[in-house]
């Protein structure tokens, strides 16, 4: 590697600490006003830069990529998911991909069990009656939500947040199930006390809640479509705090307006901001703006990970949170 500073563009506004260190360690390009690159803008920043530092907003693709200059070596992805990125072909480009898992492991699950809460509870539709001062008082049946102790929570994917998540969960009293590529470790499960199932089918017709942590691949888009959808309980719970992707939205949709679901809790989306306008109008889900990982404490420590990436890269090392294509 050079001697000289390494040119790095950043896609997207970050932590104020966070861009300070940047500019201490680097020749670092950051993104003024906080809105996303546009394609001219991605291409330009690729042919010029040693280092991208994009964030899920960003699509860095096949053709894009073709674009990039001899100087780019590195992508150092500000998030865990690089599904918007094509890993394969920047490696056949000889160009490193790197992100920063375990970060948001504990935001993300104390925000599916929000959206379990809000759902099963209805406290949007308390809070806008509270905030449009039509609330008379109390009555006995007014406002009545589900108890989610004792109720089945059924977890697609069981990696570090889906652990998270069951973690909280069992303290609330849920009992744990789950769906994943394989099994987990005994050591793992028996404290959880999590039973595995190791068809999806057979586990959605039987949960209360369901709630969606896997990663989105070619493999799970749309695992959850209109006939898995059709599986589940008239009063199951949804909820969603991984990739929009694996919930065919418009099934998730239908089913929610035919009264087929008990209700849905959604951080992410399909299409991103292009929500399904028929979507936003039903009073038994609750609708955020992607804001699993959103604490201040996380987004430092996502910024603190691309700093170490990118030093350790620029120090002749293997980052040490690389992106292998095989492993995804």
């Amino acid at each position: 590697m050079p001697t000289s500073r390494l040119s790095v563009v950043v896609t997207r506004r970050l932590p104020e600490p966070v861009e300070t260190r940047m500019k201490e360690l680097f020749d670092v390009t950051l993104r003024d006003p906080d809105l996303p690159m546009s394609r001219e803008e991605l291409t330009a920043a690729i042919r010029g830069a040693d280092v991208l530092v994009p964030t899920l907003t960003d699509r860095i693709d096949a053709s894009l990529l073709a674009q990039a200059g001899e100087r780019l070596k590195l992508i150092a992805n500000y998030g865990a998911g690089v599904d918007h990125i094509d890993v394969a072909t920047a490696r056949q480009r000889g160009i490193l991909i790197s992100n920063t898992p375990g970060v948001v492991t504990d935001d993300t699950a104390d925000m599916a069990m929000a959206l379990i809460l809000a759902v099963t509870r209805g406290i949007p539709a308390g809070l806008a009656e509270m905030q449009a001062g039509n609330w008379s008082g109390w009555a006995p049946m007014t406002h009545l939500g589900r108890r989610i102790g004792g109720k089945r929570l059924g977890i697609l994917g069981m990696g570090r947040i889906g652990q998270a998540v069951a973690r909280r969960a069992r303290a609330f009293g849920m009992q744990i199930h789950y769906n994943n590529r394989k099994r987990l470790r005994p050591e793992v499960e028996e404290p959880l006390e999590a039973t595995f199932w190791d068809s999806l089918d057979q586990m959605l017709a039987r949960m209360d809640v369901v709630s969606v942590n896997c990663p989105h691949t070619p493999a799970t888009f749309h695992l959850l479509n209109a006939r898995r959808l059709k599986l589940m309980k008239p009063a199951a719970v949804v909820v969603n705090t991984s990739r929009g992707e694996v919930i065919d939205e418009n099934a998730l949709t239908r089913a929610l307006r035919a009264g087929e679901l008990g209700g849905a809790g959604l951080d992410v989306f399909e299409r991103g901001p292009d929500i399904n306008p028929r979507l936003r109008e039903l009073p038994n889900v609750v609708l955020l703006p992607h804001m699993g990982s959103a604490t201040l404490e996380g987004r430092v420590e996502m910024g603190e990970k691309v700093i170490i990436n990118i030093k350790t890269f620029a120090d002749g090392h293997r980052p040490p949170d690389q992106v292998v294509p095989g492993a995804l």
